[in-house]
């Protein structure tokens, strides 16, 4: 992987060291601000970075300050990061042009798969061609799924929703972040048409459709049976 720049902006010092060190781990370069005036001279002063992880509050200039500011300039990928889970500042995030909301307290693992994720998905880390996970294959490119090495035939939106499980294995998925990521954002469909899909492919998948678990109340969560 090449050494991506992110910019990590929080005011409290154990925060931002906690995440830099999980993204270090995974050979991500960091720059670290403690407010928002600091992070936009960062921002300014480097052109190469490729995602940002923005606390809502700071002294002197709040997340929000700094993504409006931002986004004046770049649309660069920007995750929130957020003490509370609120729709209003959710709503305001997304009209703002936040990617991402990851709410405190955090798991730092799912923080970093999310930056994964959002890199993936605007092309700056090369999306890896063929995945593989407790003896299911995906070959992207050929658009072709083997389970235990015998091919199954999947739908385009049964190939995209498996896919999409397994670039975030071990995650809990809301069903409205699965319709929105694999139906694209402009889909104003009912979210249980997720049910209908995932009911189809696990039927599909024979005894690996298991790895697909329910989150009852949320949504699912792909991970092997332990």
């Amino acid at each position: 992987m090449n050494h991506l720049k992110i910019l990590v902006v929080d005011d409290e010092s154990r925060m931002r060291k906690l995440v830099k060190d999980f993204l270090v781990k995974q050979n991500y370069e960091v720059l670290e601000a403690g407010d928002g005036s600091a992070a936009l001279d960062l921002f300014f002063e480097h052109q190469d970075i490729a995602l940002i992880i923005l606390d809502v509050m700071m002294p002197k200039m709040d997340g929000w300050q700094v993504c409006k500011e931002i986004r004046n300039y770049s649309k660069v990928p920007i995750i929130m990061l957020t003490a509370k889970a609120d729709e209003k500042d959710e709503l305001l995030g997304f009209q703002l042009g936040v990617d991402e909301y990851v709410t405190k307290p955090f798991s730092p693992k799912i923080l970093v798969a999310r930056v994964e994720a959002i890199l993936r998905r605007t092309n700056q880390v090369s999306e890896t061609v063929t995945m593989e996970y407790g003896g299911i294959q995906i070959d992207k490119a050929a658009h072709v799924v083997t389970i235990d090495g015998k091919p199954i035939d999947l739908s385009f939106k049964e190939f995209e929703l498996l896919s999409y499980f397994m670039e975030n294995k071990g995650i809990a998925l809301s069903r409205e972040k699965i319709l929105n990521s694999v139906w694209n954002y402009d889909y104003f469909g009912d979210a249980r048409t997720i049910d209908t899909h995932v009911k189809k492919l696990r039927s599909k998948m024979g005894d690996k459709g298991d790895m697909i678990k329910t989150v009852w109340g949320m949504g699912y969560k792909f991970e092997e049976a332990q």
